[in-house]
């Protein structure tokens, strides 16, 4: 299948390794903030097209004799439960995670730093986890009135009292489940205790958005702030730049509201001559190359825009779930008029809901619902990268999405519509399983229709061949008209659709 590429994956690593390698040689040790998700980046790889999921895994995999990794958490966010929405997971379940996946990739997190603690009960369990599983777990205790009080920050009471970790390599990537993690605090109380052993050690930050040297309307930042929305981010042209350089970056506003605290703890952590006392902005900070991988600036811009317009549809879901306020939906609404695009303008919205309009009338739409016709419907893509649109609708067989799953697979596997891949006796016995067990619908939802075509396929060469061209799904794009159920929509996210919904509610029947 022959997909467009926008992005130059092997261009951007060789710029930005040099980048990183260049900030490094400038100290003895750099302590590198690194931003956003560590291991696969799905939000980069949609608004960059060929940007791979796995890029920063690449580049840390480039200088891995250099690097050592150091995670984050804070203690406030453990003991509130807090949830990282991608995953689902609390922030502490986050970080196992995020070690797992480094482990996988043969780096080791050297420790855990669990920030802003005060004698919290989770945070001491999950002190306890790490030792049990033999991860060192340093402690960084709340500085009372952080970061005003700078006498007392940047001193043996502040970052001196913090438990120092002693790191060997060059280059320290500090990471977290997300935001607020006190990656930042973790990395000056390192500089200052630093010092005490004759080591010039410094500070950078990588993050890929927004990418500093496009244009602030550019839709990529753009893509930024939807994805940021309900956290209330947004970018800005940094001030500090342009009155130090007369130059526009672009930086979001977390950061800008920041520096200014951030340049005095820097100037009083370091002499004039060290190299991180010549930071006059966030930006200068920064070490993101991302434009330099960009080859198809057109393209990128309208594969941001879709990106857009999925994450207004996954705000809508939330609202409609009570996961996100109306104040999200205000925001993203703005967004959308700034990006100049509608949901409409997304190909797989509309014949989804003309799917749905087609069921009406019908008497065969499952038991278990009343008047809810529902439509779903995918993008896929020939051999040559020709596009079409695939629809299933809901019937007493067949979930709408499990319909235009399964009939994906057969176009894409060249199999003429009226041919059935899956053996009837197979599709009988399943539904009489549903009935024996007293469960409310018949219908076979995803999971099931891809188990009935493995069982299927192995003693059908048809079913085999539909079931192989499953992976030619992954980065295509699918559209419900109906709030899916958990299980539909986990199954569909593990073949790698991009998935949207209008997110209406199905009513079950009195």
């Amino acid at each position: 299948m022959i997909r467009k590429i926008g992005f130059d994956t092997k261009k951007y690593l060789k710029v930005q390794v040099k980048e990183i390698l260049d900030r490094v040689s400038l100290f003895d040790k750099l302590y590198l903030e690194f931003g956003g998700k560590l291991c696969y980046d799905n939000h980069a790889s949609r608004v960059l097209p060929g940007y791979e999921v796995d890029t920063k895994v690449q580049m840390l995999r480039q200088m891995k004799e250099k690097i050592e990794v150091i995670h984050c958490v804070s203690a406030k966010d453990i003991e509130g439960r807090k949830i990282r929405r991608d995953f689902g997971l609390t922030y502490d379940d986050q970080a196992f995670k995020d070690m797992n996946d480094l482990l996988e990739i043969g780096l080791d997190v050297s420790a855990v730093v669990i920030n802003r603690f005060n004698n919290e009960v989770t945070a001491k369990k999950f002190r306890q986890k790490l030792q049990n599983r033999e991860i060192p777990v340093f402690i960084h205790y709340e500085i009372p009135n952080y970061p005003k009080d700078l006498d007392l920050v940047v001193g043996e009471k502040g970052y001196g009292k913090q438990e120092y970790v002693s790191t060997e390599k060059e280059i320290v990537v500090v990471t977290a489940p997300g935001p607020g993690s006190g990656k930042f605090s973790f990395c000056m109380s390192q500089i200052y205790n630093d010092r005490k052993y004759g080591a010039q050690s410094g500070f950078a930050k990588f993050e890929t958005f927004p990418i500093w040297n496009l244009d602030l309307n550019h839709p990529v930042n753009i893509a930024y702030e939807a994805a940021t929305a309900d956290i209330g981010d947004y970018n800005v042209v940094d001030p500090f730049h342009k009155k130090a350089y007369g130059l526009t970056a672009i930086n979001y506003s977390r950061d800008v509201e920041n520096f200014a605290i951030m340049k005095k703890i820097i100037d009083k952590l370091v002499n004039e001559d060290h190299f991180m006392a010549k930071y006059k902005s966030p930006t200068d900070m920064g070490v993101n190359m991302a434009k330099d991988g960009i080859i198809d600036d057109p393209l990128v811009q309208e594969a941001s825009n879709q990106e857009i317009v999925r994450r207004y549809f996954r705000y809508q879901r939330e609202f409609v779930e009570g996961d996100t306020l109306h104040t999200t939906i205000e925001t993203m609404k703005k967004i959308m008029e700034k990006a100049g695009v509608k949901p409409e303008d997304r190909s797989v919205v509309l014949p989804a809901r003309e799917a749905a309009a087609e069921g009406k009338g019908r008497k065969d739409i499952g038991k278990g619902y009343k008047g809810v016709f529902c439509g779903a419907a995918i993008e896929i893509f020939s051999e040559s990268g020709k596009a079409s649109i695939i629809t299933g609708k809901n019937s007493a067989l067949l979930y709408a999405e499990s319909a235009a799953l399964l009939n994906a697979t057969k176009i894409l596997a060249g199999i003429p519509d009226e041919v059935d891949v899956i053996s009837p006796s197979v599709i009988q016995s399943m539904i009489q399983l549903k009935n024996t067990i007293g469960l409310n619908s018949t219908s076979l939802d995803v999971k099931e229709i891809l188990n009935a075509l493995a069982s299927s396929a192995v003693s059908d060469q048809i079913a085999q061949r539909c079931l192989n061209s499953l992976s030619k799904l992954k980065g295509c794009e699918m559209h419900t008209t109906h709030l899916l159920n958990e299980g539909n929509e986990k199954t569909l996210i593990q073949t790698g659709l991009n998935l949207t919904t209008d997110a209406k509610l199905p009513f079950p029947e009195d």
